[in-house]
């Protein structure tokens, strides 16, 4: 009885290993690649450019076709990585926003290009805060603020710097005072600022707050059981940590109140769902999708952070680099149109793109601030994805200077 038990055990891993080798994985120009082969390239990538940890996902045919953990989940103690643990999301939270407001659009509880003042009560320099630094007192004498419209907060457009505390070339300022640095729907300036104002207008309209909002349009529909815009209970046991890249543990920092902009939790798992959803509406000609993904605003910068975000470079018409409502867009690849959207934080950087065409796409989550050294070489490894504009994105090779 041992004897066949022995036998039925070499006979299953056999059969695991022969599928892995077997089992293909199809990208955008048609060539393919084994999973076992893949797992071993990542696996490298991971070890030589000292990544704590990332989770890898694969779609094909729009379908979820690959997932998988490679390094840890807390460096000190050695914890494997899972894919079903608990990342901050960073801004990962604009996509799923982006998704919620394209919603409420379609229901006709808000239009893209009315001013966002007409949806108040009150002149927004005049609304009241609890904490009074996040209010917009600072923009009294600039009657530009009169001028934007949900569609410019969603596409990086209002003249708003990323956050008010750090100027539109990355340098910190303490007093941080809101205020507009170019003329509203003139240029792409990328912005949690402009993310956040339009929750407020949101939440202000619907009377709901933006976790109520999220939960009955997406979570809950998706069955996104792991993912929220506020820290939860049940993630105590099942969240990562983020790393430095000497692979120095981050302390855990919760958020008890959501952000458009940046405060979603959520894993690997969860968020797999909503682009496998994003990939089914893209092919079902969805308004939702067609809403999300229209062409708003050509960007020409060198950069997309930093002095050289105010450079101008020919570079990335090519590829048609654009943006949408809230997702990134390449609207010249040889597949189509590609959507994106990065999420980068202190010891977490992500990234996530699809070829709705080739129906294909992939997730990259990271709980590393070496990430993104190897996100250029996955994307080509994975999905043969090399038009993704790394260099825009700062995505610097480890084994470049």
């Amino acid at each position: 009885m041992k004897s066949i038990l022995i036998l039925l055990v070499f006979t299953l891993f056999h059969l695991s290993c022969s599928n892995s080798k077997t089992i293909l994985i199809e990208r955008l120009d048609g060539s393919k690649i084994s999973v076992a082969d893949l797992d071993t390239q990542i696996q490298k990538l991971v070890d030589t450019a000292n990544v704590t940890g990332i989770t890898v996902s694969v779609f094909n045919k729009d379908t979820l076709t690959y997932q998988k953990a490679f390094g840890y989940s807390n460096y000190e103690k050695k914890d494997s990585l899972r894919i079903d643990e608990v990342f901050y999301g960073a801004s990962l939270s604009k996509s799923l926003f982006g998704y919620l407001v394209a919603h409420l659009v379609e229901e006709g509880v808000l239009d893209l290009d009315r001013p966002l003042q007409h949806y108040l009560d009150k002149p927004l320099p005049e609304l009241h805060f609890e904490k009074e630094w996040r209010g917009f007192k600072n923009l009294q004498d600039d009657s530009r603020h009169e001028q934007i419209t949900a569609r410019m907060c969603l596409s990086h457009t209002t003249g708003f710097p990323n956050w008010r505390w750090i100027n539109r070339i990355g340098e910190f300022h303490e007093e941080g005072k809101i205020q507009i640095y170019s003329d509203p729907g003139t240029r792409y300036s990328y912005s949690g600022e402009g993310i956040r104002l339009l929750q407020i207008v949101i939440q202000k309209i619907t009377g709901k707050d933006l976790e109520a909002l999220a939960r009955t349009l997406v979570f809950d529909p998706l069955q996104m059981d792991m993912s929220s815009y506020v820290w939860q209970k049940r993630f105590e046991e099942k969240y990562c940590y983020g790393h430095t890249a000497d692979q120095q543990v981050i302390p855990k920092d919760i958020e008890d109140e959501p952000g458009a902009a940046g405060s979603m939790e959520t894993t690997a798992t969860d968020y797999s769902k909503f682009l496998e959803h994003i990939l089914a509406l893209e092919s079902q000609d969805s308004p939702i999708t067609q809403l999300m993904f229209e062409p708003t605003i050509e960007i020409t910068s060198k950069m997309q952070f930093g002095p050289e975000s105010l450079e101008t470079s020919t570079e990335n018409e090519k590829i048609g680099l654009n943006y949408g409502m809230a997702w990134g867009l390449m609207t010249k690849t040889p597949y189509g149109k590609a959507v994106f959207k990065e999420g980068h934080s202190d010891g977490f950087q992500h990234y996530s793109i699809l070829f709705p065409k080739k129906d294909t796409g992939v997730l990259l989550m990271s709980n590393s601030d070496n990430a993104e050294r190897i996100f250029k070489e996955l994307l080509q490894i994975t999905i043969g994805d090399s038009y993704t504009s790394w260099k825009w994105e700062n995505y610097i090779p480890y084994n470049e200077k």
